[in-house]
């Protein structure tokens, strides 16, 4: 007996329905944001709701790129986000690495310990932390939040870089070793060409991590120098009011490396979300 074909109603209503109202709920904020950063003043503050201002404008962008820090903030997001992610990608290579071709005591007490420490909320540690980078100098600088970053989002990278590695078969691994490649040799000849959609996707969660996190950054910067895009998107909301064009404008534009880091690294990212998924 052969199936009958669904109609075309039933499968409106069971796939692009839903489809639909996620794509809306995921995409209206930031049109909306938009919106509101191409008003005036006089637009924004309205007793009804204008869904498209009469005179758009860039001003709201003018006044953020050159009358705010946001350049000196953008500079100082970058530089942290790209050292987090270049040492936590170094470290959690050789580690994962480590972890996956060798056997040693204490190893799987070891790994649960590094993952547990993800149990643990920001807001639990961020006073001893603040203890420990006073006693070390570290306040008002960007290593301060490199290492603070850095010290949450390795664990994680780590654990997750080695089932990317678990993933590979050891016979290429004794292959190589017959052919006279040593260990270093084997891992950057071998698995990590094969393991770049895995080592790609991790990156991109440090760098995200690190671009968008707020609470350290508060903490442990206090001058105009050193704070981040995330410091400066709250420091729209003042006391009397909130200066909604401009902190549109400046979420838009913080918003904007990280769309195109997706936009470019698309392929890896989901190559890497992948990896590692099916064992055996």
């Amino acid at each position: 007996m052969s199936c009958k074909k669904r109609p075309w109603y039933i499968k409106l209503i069971t796939l692009w329905i839903p489809v639909i109202l996620v794509c809306v709920f995921a995409v209206l904020p930031v049109v909306w944001a938009f919106i509101t950063s191409i008003k005036d003043a006089t637009e924004i503050h309205t007793a009804s709701v204008r869904y498209w201002p009469r005179n758009p404008t860039i001003q709201n962008y003018v006044n953020v790129i050159r009358t705010t820090d946001f350049p000196t903030q953008f500079k100082n997001s970058c530089i942290i986000s790209a050292c987090t992610t270049l040492i936590c990608v170094v470290l959690s290579v050789t580690a994962a690495y480590a972890f996956s071709r060798f056997k040693f005591r204490g190893s799987k007490i070891l790994r649960k310990f590094f993952i547990s420490s993800q149990m643990f909320p920001k807001v639990l540690i961020i006073i001893p932390l603040f203890v420990i980078m006073q006693g070390l100098h570290l306040l008002n600088t960007r290593g301060s939040l490199v290492l603070a970053y850095t010290t949450f989002s390795l664990p994680y990278v780590m654990y997750m870089l080695i089932g990317y590695f678990t993933g590979i078969p050891r016979d290429l691994d004794e292959a190589a070793t017959v052919d006279g490649c040593s260990r270093t040799g084997i891992l950057f000849r071998i698995v990590l060409p094969l393991s770049l959609p895995g080592i790609v996707a991790t990156a991109i969660y440090t760098f995200i991590h690190a671009w968008d996190e707020l609470m350290f950054a508060v903490m442990f910067t206090s001058t105009a120098a050193q704070r981040t895009l995330p410091v400066g998107l709250s420091m729209y909301i003042g006391e009397y009011g909130i200066e909604w064009g401009n902190m549109c404008a400046a979420a838009l534009l913080t918003s904007l490396p990280v769309i195109l880091l997706f936009m470019f690294l698309q392929k890896f990212l989901i190559a890497g979300m992948t990896a590692g998924g099916v064992k055996g």
